[in-house]
């Protein structure tokens, strides 16, 4: 597997760890739960920072690059 599609699977990882460990909120000012989502946000930004950068969707086609890694 190529360096790009590690680290694009660490950062996938890292977001999905961080959606999973979500708290519920008990209220909608908890303060807790506003650390999480920024949290979230985040590694989500830097996941489509990563992909726009490496996989641009007018470049590239995905399904294909999928493919060729199984």
């Amino acid at each position: 597997m190529n360096n790009k599609l590690k680290e694009c699977a660490e950062k996938l990882r890292k977001l999905a760890s961080e959606v999973q460990g979500a708290p519920y909120p008990k209220t909608v000012n908890s303060e807790l739960y506003y650390i999480w989502y920024e949290h979230v946000q985040s590694a989500a930004l830097e996941c489509f920072e990563f992909l726009n950068e490496n996989f641009p969707p007018e470049k590239t086609n995905l399904t294909n690059d999928l493919k060729d890694v199984f």
